[in-house]
């Protein structure tokens, strides 16, 4: 069973940046679209990136809120996910998840049928 770990979160002020990670055991990071998510208190979760499977061509999905902010990429020899996050806004803070669902691609990426979720982060951003 896959398990996945992010990391990197922590508190930052109004255009600060970080680099969060997700980390995986039994799984193959390069192998499955992959896609990181986020959960504000009182809030639903939401999509904030995805990047479909190598053998798809690593192509990229934002969610419009965090577009021209954010980039995900991944390392194939550490199988680490990653997304940065720069110009951190208040509106960002939530907690951070990475997850799959065995697909190659991103199609309907916000959809909520991922099943496989890992740990999650907390980011929080200040004005």
């Amino acid at each position: 069973e896959v398990q996945l770990q992010a990391s990197g979160g922590g508190s930052v002020q109004h255009g600060g940046s970080l680099r969060l990670s997700c980390t995986a055991s039994m799984f193959d990071m390069d192998y499955y679209a992959v896609g990181w998510f986020r959960q504000a208190p009182g809030k639903e979760r939401e999509g904030v990136s995805c990047i479909d499977s190598a053998s798809s061509g690593d192509v990229t999905y934002y969610a419009n809120a965090v577009k021209g902010r954010f980039a995900i990429f991944r390392d194939k020899a550490e199988n680490m996910l990653f997304l940065q996050m720069n110009s951190l806004k208040p509106e960002d803070t939530a907690v951070y998840f990475c997850a799959t669902d065995y697909q190659y691609d991103c199609n309907n990426w916000q959809s909520d049928y991922w099943s496989q979720w890992g740990q999650g982060t907390q980011v929080t951003v200040s004005s």
